[in-house]
């Protein structure tokens, strides 16, 4: 059978759509991987790729629901080829009793772990959230609630070291979340959260404590700094110096 997807016509008959894995690929229909098995990975085109594992794949990765379209226009092949693989591998997890599931959600396909296994979910993810800040995470957040929206970049520049796994754990606990994008520089801006007022008692940032009283005399800044003034605003267009 054949179909049409974005103008081009497509064989539907591929290894791994509609028919059990290994089965389901004439000879000459194309050279998909059983024809080739001994061609490297990267050797063959998208849509020479088993659709089944090229989805998994795919699925792996994704953010957000993924439409039948999407998958078919990136995988090269007929959305209908797409939909079909992807009811089997739902049914497939189900029936093997995996511990996630691929659902259609909101207009997508996405991977989710299974209800019965909320618990140890949450036992992971909450594992260690009860432990105390280090030092190092205590500076980093003062500087994103005090600087916000701020780039990680901006922060490491601040405290004068690379603030990436820091701002990982800052992330993870809910207590700094991403705001969009710099302007000039295309790097991601963060700043504190709502569970960050409410650990901190605070209604607003406007409760903040001043800084003036923590920071130190303009004779010891001058000591330090060759221009006598401490300068916060550094160049973020190399964000990738700092965030590796």
């Amino acid at each position: 059978m054949s179909g049409v997807a974005g103008g081009e016509a497509y064989d539907v008959t591929e290894a791994g759509a509609g028919t059990q894995s290994g089965a389901g690929t004439q000879p000459g229909a194309g050279g998909g991987p059983e024809e080739r098995p001994g061609a490297p990975a990267g050797a063959l085109g998208v849509d020479g790729l088993a659709l089944k594992p090229a989805l998994e794949a795919v699925l792996m990765v994704v953010d957000e629901p993924a439409t039948e379209e999407h998958l078919a226009r990136v995988l090269q092949r007929p959305r209908r080829a797409v939909a079909l693989a992807l009811r089997e591998l739902s049914d497939d997890y189900t029936r093997q009793g995996r511990g996630f599931d691929l659902r259609l959600v909101a207009g997508g396909w996405r991977v989710y772990s299974r209800a019965e296994y909320a618990d140890a979910v949450e036992g992971f993810v909450l594992d260690g959230q009860q432990a105390r800040l280090t030092q190092a995470a205590l500076e980093t957040l003062a500087v994103v609630a005090y600087r916000q929206p701020v780039s990680r970049s901006r922060v490491s520049a601040v405290r004068g070291v690379n603030c990436d796994g820091v701002m990982r754990t800052l992330l993870q606990r809910g207590l700094v979340e991403e705001a969009g994008t710099e302007p000039e520089t295309g790097a991601i801006l963060y700043r504190t959260t709502n569970y960050f007022l409410e650990r901190m008692g605070l209604r607003g940032l406007d409760e903040l404590p001043e800084l003036a009283p923590f920071l130190p005399e303009a004779d010891a800044v001058e000591g330090d700094s060759p221009e006598g003034i401490p300068s916060f605003d550094v160049d973020d267009s190399g964000d990738s110096q700092t965030d590796h």
